[in-house]
């Protein structure tokens, strides 16, 4: 009976990671992604720390909404939400700050606008919304954090190569940026069906 809860979270973290990656299928958290990605230094770290924040959001946020719940103020959730969200990555914020300052520097505006990531709340929201365990609310958490680390990192490394090819003058910069982002969601598609 252990492995079998075992085997259920890692599919579910590899769903959330692979096949339903919330930024290549529901374009969630496109501004860090397009924003950050130019150095893979800079993508790296902020996948680390949206990691970091949806799935301390998700742990916080899942007790809370059950509570909300017994309470029947259950709508109250959204408004909750942002606000655990907002400490939170004020939280990370200062820790960044004062143990990477080259870090912080590299994600500038970008660090404080994880409080308005769509991917942080929407993990929180789409877990209250559909019910979820704590245990498959935190498998999405880590799914979605590591899937976002994954293609922020891998656009990152992409978008270098591009820098140096021999791109057409309309295609430079942010459109070609769109069309790789494309291709990618294209290619994680292609894992639908091996893993469910």
């Amino acid at each position: 009976m252990g492995w079998n809860l075992i085997v259920a979270f890692l599919l579910a973290v590899a769903n959330a990671m692979l096949i339903n990656n919330v930024t290549l299928s529901r374009f969630y958290g496109v501004c860090p992604f397009l924003g950050v990605s130019k150095k893979s230094s800079s993508a790296l770290g902020m996948g680390v720390a949206v990691t970091f924040v949806i799935v301390l959001a998700a742990a916080i946020c899942w007790p809370i909404y059950q509570l909300l719940d017994i309470c029947g103020i259950a709508y109250m959730d959204t408004i909750t939400y942002i606000l655990v969200i907002a400490s939170i990555v004020q939280l990370v914020e200062m820790f960044i700050k004062k143990f990477s300052p080259s870090l912080y520097k590299s994600l500038g505006v970008y660090l404080p606008l994880i409080t308005t990531n769509c991917a942080v709340l929407g993990v929180a929201q789409g877990n209250s919304s559909q019910g979820l365990d704590f245990g498959t609310s935190m498998a999405e958490a880590i799914g979605t954090g590591l899937g976002f680390a994954l293609i922020i990192f891998v656009f990152s490394c992409i978008r270098y190569r591009l820098d140096a090819a021999n791109v057409p003058k309309a295609f430079k910069g942010i459109p070609i940026a769109l069309a790789t982002a494309a291709l990618m969601s294209l290619a994680f598609l292609g894992l639908s069906g091996m893993i469910g």
